[in-house]
């Protein structure tokens, strides 16, 4: 006899709990820069992958306000019937130029962009190659392409030319985070490229956390590494440093003509509003223009880095706005982020299946709305949780 699948939910849910493992959503009430009010309470985050402090800036807003009274709210339909409006396709010009490249494609999220862009690139009797620390994005958008996949060890360079030697798939598709969500490093991108000629492969790199921080005017870890080739396909999402939301897919124009006509998560779904795209192309303009913010977030990570030396966790090695300080169990890394926040900082605590079991993290996300102080009051509270003693609480109200 079948078991009832209701009880078998809370049967679930249950052992989540025992295992420290559920998720659960807070409810932000009001912003001011990198200060969120929950629950009547305004916490400083080190949460937000809003890496310039653009998402809240006046020019972003005003723009939306604008393009929302000449188009409405909505797109109404797919891209592909009439859900592709003057913005969007204007918005999609100013990205390939921005990243050099020949055309560019823009979609409503980055999860739906990835796992569109994958099975639309390779299908049965390909194969594709993913680091092993890759966003679930890919990794879905890899299992539906009903290739044959290859994880490789992240970051292993031997490991992956050893399958891509071996491969006698018709067509090689090599995908990998630029910069990896988790752990915040860079990843080897000139040798992958290097790989890909080498091998006859395509390269995809997911650069939801370089664009906008990363290279010339935050053109992106391509841009970084002065990589230009038509077998680099170069994914993006927009609702990082960018401030709004969406993503774009760019590369050669033969390339990303026919992502369009077979990317199943752009062709069916309905398209952004226009105010979004409206409010983006405000959003470029200000991530090539101020420079500044890359400055300032540069320095917050030197500062942070600086400050937790010494510290019983590990802070993993990583020159990006992304800073994971290891903790290692998952009760230890929640008990660390409710210390923390009964002192007024809101730092995430990421665990398995996200990263791997024993690895349970805090996840420091740096803004370049972060101020030196709000950087040392962090340091302060960290250090004061490892000392086993109280913390200056935070002050609790906007500036």
């Amino acid at each position: 006899m079948n078991g009832d699948p209701l009880q078998a939910f809370e049967e679930a849910l249950s052992a989540l709990d025992a295992a420290g493992l559920r998720r659960q959503r807070r409810v932000v009430e009001a912003m001011d820069g990198p200060r969120l009010q929950i629950g009547g309470r305004w916490l400083l985050s080190f949460c937000s992958n809003d890496y310039l402090g653009l998402s809240q800036h006046p020019a972003l807003v005003a723009s939306a306000q604008q393009a929302a009274a000449r188009y409405g709210v909505g797109a109404g339909a797919s891209p592909l019937v009439s859900g592709h409006s003057v913005e969007h396709e204007r918005l999609e010009a100013e990205l390939a130029s921005f990243v050099g490249r020949e055309r560019a494609l823009y979609f409503y999220a980055g999860y739906p962009a990835n796992v569109g862009i994958v099975p639309a690139l390779v299908g049965r009797g390909d194969a594709v190659f993913s680091d092993a620390l890759n966003h679930a994005c890919l990794i879905d958008g890899a299992r539906l392409s009903r290739a044959e996949i290859h994880p490789y060890p992240h970051g292993d360079l031997a490991a992956l030319e050893h399958a891509l030697a071996g491969s006698n798939a018709a067509r090689r598709l090599v995908i990998s985070d630029a910069v990896f969500s988790m752990d915040g490093d860079i990843a080897p991108v000139p040798d992958l490229l290097a790989l890909c000629d080498r091998y006859n492969a395509l390269l995809l790199i997911d650069d939801a956390h370089g664009f906008g921080v990363l290279g010339p005017e935050g053109r992106g870890t391509a841009a970084h590494y002065g990589l230009s080739s038509p077998r680099l396909i170069y994914m993006a999402t927009l609702g990082k440093a960018a401030g709004v939301a969406g993503a774009f897919v760019a590369g050669d124009a033969a390339v990303v003509e026919w992502l369009l006509q077979r990317a199943r998560s752009y062709v069916f779904a309905t398209g952004a509003p226009p105010l979004v795209a409206a409010t983006l192309r405000t959003g470029l303009r200000l991530v090539a223009q101020e420079g500044w913010r890359r400055d300032q977030l540069a320095r917050s990570v030197h500062r942070l880095r600086e400050g937790l030396t010494g510290l019983p966790w590990t802070l993993l090695p990583s020159e990006t706005a992304i800073q994971p300080l290891i903790v290692g169990g998952n009760r230890d890394a929640l008990g660390l982020m409710h210390r923390l926040e009964q002192a007024g900082l809101w730092v995430p605590a990421i665990r398995p299946p996200t990263v791997p079991a024993n690895t349970a993290r805090l996840r420091i996300s740096l803004s370049a709305a972060h101020s030196d102080n709000d950087v040392d009051q962090l340091v302060k509270a960290l250090r004061a949780a490892a000392a086993g003693e109280p913390s200056d609480p935070y002050p609790g109200t906007p500036a």
